[in-house]
């Protein structure tokens, strides 16, 4: 609906499963950030460290080169790599994005019979990757599970009964399943290859694994731990309305156009279904090309009233067939000129260029009236009707072109305007311009000879049938006439009193300018609510899990919502565990009689009364902007060096604007802190039982981080065998007794013998803003409240508080291009009015 505005962003993903924020924050995102900041051309460094992940977000200027920056990402983070852990399962690697384009359409996967996993499989190998290969997508998420894996699930008190650790599980996997190359023999007349089974795929090959043999006795993997086909995070969720699914998002490649892209992607599921399991349905959850084939075909239709009410008030001024033929076909020949224009320079039809043909067309007719007026004007002195055409078109033509530049002038600095509002409007300013022209060129050649050919003499004033219409019409002007020429006579007599009204209409415009309300864009019904789910930091996965299915049956329970996909889980895009998405689809309009703003109103009491969770809901845009995004349209982002100080001033600043009138939905993206159990060394106790803190992180790392240990290469996909302490002895701090560490002469110490355990808080997730810790507070506007008026709010709330001076604060988004664009805006009308001047002067 809006034309295509690319940002170029690149997305950096790491992984370290199990490492906490700080550690996350520290040792992952700290020195990608340090080389990613020494690129040309960044504006925004913006990074997420969650549980095992990290997600950076760069954002480059405007006139940078998506396909450079990516290279020079790659290149810092190959420059990154000797300060990386050398833990990391895979290398960080980088995915272009756009925040300026919306989903364009989100399907869910489900089935009565299949596992979640055998779903993300299927779709992940077949599903995933056809779809990211057609033509305008750029990129395919997968969202609710993850690959199957192999999952070994330890018993601590068994393995140290057998005199074992969770190393030494883990070194007898790797060992196990090898897929090292074997060669193969080079006889006179024929090669051969070497095969072998090293490599072990299934659950039931791996419990028959042997890790100790004596004595007449076996211990098989079986004995200590408990091996099941399961999947690579046990903590990943979503749903298709209520039922367990995988949801599929896809977005554009920049410069796609959306309409086309949707619709290769719906032709190619038929096909693509058929090639997977019988029993998995799929559903549309979201299709973001609904609203703009309504919008569209809405301008369409306001572009094709407008030319008919043009051509309608021709008529009836003019009151002749010809010369109102003569000015309607500049109606159709100057918007087919500008069609091919706009195909020439690959725009797109879009709301701004429909809304540019739309307002041309008042401005298409005034040069063909200007030029017809004065043909017939020369005709009423009797000139025959070719010769009036050559001396009418001879004498006005200076003035339809000076009317023509002095028009094209006003567009000349939104041509060229900077920044995202340039990019917004270039189109615009440039269809218009060319609409502009083409009619001038009509109005020059095609207009006169019209008239020069077939126009007559008019028929004697007052006959005719349009005699009652013309003589109201002309009595009409009559008395405009005779008023204009009374105060115009009038104005001249007090030249001093008219130069103070022009001066006081000056200052006046000036204060009413800086009276008037002022906002970015205007929140658009897209059909499509976006929201984020919020619950307490010490949340476990399943209540998270159960309190979102409540947050889900109450969107659905609304008549005007016709289809809810969420999911919950920490994942590389997603910072902390009590967090969740929400995607909600609306009805048509026709349909739920209520805008989507007013929907999310009748929402917010009865998500309001669930319990243990907070939900904020969106209308989706067309145009976001921001490394982060938060519960709602606006961020603003509080940083600071100190994490501490952070999180105490984010917490103030969240109550301030709470009550303050005018903002609502406010949320933070920094959570109070979560519990956390610390294991504090004795190691003096270590050191004498020859246990090195490398191998208690070893202990840790293997019994609760889901390590994966090893992988499974297979035809089309590979998977992960994983490593952990049984989920059911994971449930409380106090199960860290049963973790065991083996010492210098073999045998397995407790860890409780050689540290203890202390109970803490600490971040559920670490941000950073340009390499320093930050949080974003998101808020919505309330009915009434302009964008404008609301950062001024937000500017006296956080002055109010009185923040040190190491802790500074700015809009991020919308908000920050808001103030971007506000800042711009006088020197945009000053540019037009000297344009204006400029064109006009060296005209006259």
């Amino acid at each position: 609906a809006l034309p295509s505005v690319d940002i170029p962003t690149i997305v950096v993903i790491a992984q370290r499963p199990g490492a906490d924020p700080e550690t996350m924050a520290n040792s992952v995102a700290a020195p990608l950030e340090r080389r990613l900041g020494e690129i040309a051309g960044v504006t925004e460094i913006t990074s997420t460290n969650s549980v095992g992940a990290t997600s950076i977000v760069v954002q480059f200027d405007l006139d940078r080169d998506i396909n450079g920056a990516a290279r020079d990402v790659q290149a810092a983070i190959n420059a990154a790599t000797t300060d990386l852990p050398s833990d990391l399962p895979t290398r960080p690697y980088y995915r272009k994005f756009n925040p300026a384009d919306a989903p364009i359409m989100t399907i869910a996967l489900s089935s009565d019979t299949l596992p979640v996993r055998e779903i993300f499989d299927a779709a992940d190998t077949t599903l995933g990757q056809r779809l990211s290969q057609i033509e305008g997508v750029s990129n395919v998420t997968l969202s609710g599970a993850e690959k199957p894996a192999v999952r070994v699930d330890l018993d601590p008190v068994r393995l140290a009964a057998a005199g074992l650790s969770a190393q030494d599980v883990t070194n007898a996997v790797k060992a196990a399943n090898v897929t090292e190359p074997t060669g193969g023999f080079q006889g006179p007349l024929q090669a051969e290859t070497i095969g072998v089974n090293g490599q072990i795929s299934r659950a039931d090959q791996y419990r028959r694994l042997v890790l100790k043999a004596g004595g007449g006795a076996v211990l098989q993997l079986s004995d200590v731990a408990t091996v099941t086909d399961g999947v690579a995070n046990t903590r990943l969720a979503a749903w298709d309305g209520k039922q367990p699914a995988i949801l599929l998002t896809m977005s554009k490649e920049a410069g796609a156009n959306v309409i086309e892209t949707v619709d290769r992607v719906r032709a190619l599921l038929p096909q693509l279904m058929s090639w997977m399991p019988a029993n998995i349905k799929l559903t549309v959850i979201q299709d973001r090309t609904a609203t703009i084939r309504a919008s569209v075909a809405d301008v369409q239709y306001t572009l094709l009233v407008t030319i008919m009410l043009v051509l309608l008030v021709v008529l009836l001024f003019m009151r002749r067939l010809v010369p109102t033929l003569a000015a309607a076909v500049t109606v159709p020949l100057s918007i087919c000129g500008t069609l091919a224009g706009m195909w020439f320079m690959g725009f797109l039809l879009d709301n701004f260029s429909l809304m540019a043909l739309t307002i041309s067309v008042g401005f298409v007719v005034d040069d063909a009236i200007v030029m017809i007026e004065n043909i017939v004007v020369h005709m009423e002195r009797g000139l025959p009707p070719l010769r009036a055409a050559i001396e009418g078109s001879r004498q006005i033509g200076f003035t339809v072109v000076s009317i023509t530049l002095s028009l094209v002038a006003v567009f000349i600095p939104l041509i060229f305007m900077a920044g995202i509002l340039g990019r917004l409007f270039h189109e615009f300013a440039v269809t218009l311009t060319m609409a502009i022209l083409v009619s001038a060129a009509v109005s020059l050649t095609l207009t006169p000879m019209i008239c020069g050919r077939w126009m007559r003499h008019p028929a004697t004033p007052g006959a005719g049938r349009w005699a009652w219409v013309s003589g109201g019409i002309e009595r009409a002007f009559d008395a405009v006439h005779r008023g204009y020429a009374r105060t115009l006579g009038w104005s001249l007599r007090h030249e001093g009193l008219m130069l103070l009204v022009m001066l006081a209409s000056v200052v006046l415009t000036i204060r009413l300018y800086g009276a008037v309300p002022k906002g970015f864009m205007p929140v658009q019904d897209t059909g499509i609510l976006m929201g984020s789910t919020v619950a307490a930091p010490d949340v476990s996965f399943p209540a998270m899990e159960e309190r979102q299915r409540a947050v889900v049956d109450a969107l659905l329970s609304d008549p005007a919502v016709e289809s809810v996909g969420s999911q919950v889980g920490v994942t590389s895009g997603w910072s902390s565990l009590n967090r969740g998405q929400v995607l909600v689809s609306l009805k048509p309009l026709a349909e739920r009689g209520l805008s989507s703003e007013e929907v999310i109103a009748r929402l917010r009491p009865k998500l309001a009364r669930l319990g243990g969770i907070q939900t904020f809901l969106q209308s989706a845009q067309d145009l976001r902007g921001g490394g982060r995004t938060g519960g709602a349209q606006f961020q603003f982002v509080v940083i600071s060096q100190d994490l501490g100080e952070l999180r105490h001033w984010a917490q103030a600043l969240e109550d301030k604007l709470k009550a303050t009138p005018g903002i609502t939905d406010v949320g933070s993206d920094e959570d109070r802190a979560g519990p956390q159990e610390n294991v504090v060394i004795d190691r003096d106790a270590a050191a004498r039982l020859g246990i090195s803190a490398t191998a208690i992180d070893a202990a840790l790392n293997n019994a609760f981080a889901q390590r994966q240990v090893s992988t499974i290469y297979a035809q089309r996909n590979q998977y992960k065998v994983v490593v952990e302490t049984d989920p059911a002895l994971q449930t409380a701090p106090v199960m860290l007794d049963r973790v065991y560490v083996g010492a210098a002469n073999g045998t397995q110490v407790p860890l409780s013998a050689v540290a203890r355990f202390e109970r803490a808080d600490a971040p559920l997730a670490v941000r950073h803003q340009g390499q320093f810790p930050a949080a974003t507070l998101s808020f919505n506007l309330a009915e009434g409240m302009a964008l404008g008026d609301a950062e001024r709010a937000v500017n006296d709330a956080a002055a109010a508080l009185g923040m040190p001076p190491d802790v500074r604060t700015e809009f991020a988004g919308n908000a920050r291009w808001m103030q971007q664009t506000a800042a711009s805006e006088p020197l945009l009308i000053l540019a037009a009015l000297i344009a204006i001047y400029i064109v006009l002067g060296v005209l006259y």
